[in-house]
């Protein structure tokens, strides 16, 4: 449980069960993961704790053990995330939790809740992203597509999605020593952060990525709107480096390209199922364990949480809640 008073923020380990409000189902959580966003919740100055006592983590997946929803019912297995999930409401770091039935997704028969925790918020936003990319246009033909922050969870994920679709798929990344498995992860080549861009002085540099996912946000995401080709999109879900934004106008009235925002918190219900049905054929396709980085105990939460706020991570970090 996080406690926030007077900028100190506190944990423990709450033992009572939740308590269900009329349309809430309650799901037994058998896997958590660790996002950047779970980070920030402990961050004494966060602007995303909505509230100053609650148990963290921003989606879960499990079974279910009561619900009087329609279509969700006990046994199914589930997904849990979006809202405000971990952050103004208990989330999924805890063995129960009942939660409004718009945030919870039956899985598919071929995903296990292990699978959807793999995949977890990151990997739906890396795969909201190249639906949104391909409503765009995108095509595997075109190019080149830029992953920024491609070590990272929603970066990582973001690699592997765009690869097992037949994209060509650069990652971008300041951590040198990870562009081997950045490779591994199905990128045909990786370049540092800095070198995303050319030409610096003038408003438009040379049209190099026939599209991009972008995990980082401020100048990352300024550099690569101004390096688009003509007719891109960028597609953007991250504040890692800073969420204040300056560029010009210039890529939009000149190239005509886009900048698609992704919001992995609000989409409808019907848009979390079709982004979890392309997750799941997917899946059928390739072996993605390799982007799990560790697995560890709800007792060992905070420790995973200072490496992911200190850039330590690769991929996802797991919660086996029943460890």
């Amino acid at each position: 449980m996080i406690s926030a008073i007077d900028n100190q923020v506190t944990t423990s380990i709450r033992t009572d069960l939740p308590t269900p409000e009329a349309d809430d189902v309650t799901v037994a959580v058998e896997w958590s993961g660790i996002n950047y966003k779970d980070a920030m919740v402990i961050d004494p100055k966060s602007r995303v704790r909505r509230s100053s006592t609650l148990i963290g983590g921003v989606d879960a997946a499990g079974t279910v053990v009561a619900s009087k929803v329609s279509g969700i019912y006990p046994g199914d297995r589930v997904v849990i995330h979006g809202g405000d999930i971990g952050v103004g409401r208990d989330g999924g770091f805890c063995e129960f939790i009942s939660v409004p039935s718009r945030f919870v997704n039956v899985l598919p028969d071929s995903l296990s809740t292990r699978d959807a925790m793999v995949v977890g918020t990151a990997g739906y936003t890396a795969f909201a992203s190249l639906i949104a990319l391909e409503q765009r246009g995108l095509t595997p033909s075109d190019g080149e597509v830029l992953v920024t922050g491609a070590t990272g969870g929603v970066g990582a994920w973001s690699v592997a999605a765009l690869s097992a679709a037949g994209y060509s798929v650069v990652g971008s990344t300041g951590s040198s020593d990870a562009q081997q498995w950045l490779v591994e992860m199905g990128a045909v080549r990786c370049i540092g952060r800095h070198d995303i861009g050319d030409k610096p002085d003038r408003v438009l540099g040379s049209e190099l990525w026939a599209g991009a996912i972008d995990c980082v946000g401020g100048d990352t995401l300024h550099q690569v709107l101004r390096t688009l080709r003509y007719g891109a999109g960028v597609a953007a879900s991250g504040l890692v480096a800073s969420a204040d934004l300056t560029t010009n106008v210039y890529p939009f009235i000149t190239r005509n390209v886009a900048l698609l925002g992704i919001d992995a918190v609000n989409a409808s219900h019907e848009t979390r199922t079709s982004v979890w049905d392309l997750v799941a054929n997917t899946m059928l396709t390739r072996d993605f364990e390799p982007l799990i980085d560790s697995v560890v105990t709800l007792e060992e939460i905070d420790g995973a949480l200072a490496q992911i706020a200190q850039g330590q991570t690769r991929g996802r970090i797991l919660v086996d809640t029943r460890s």
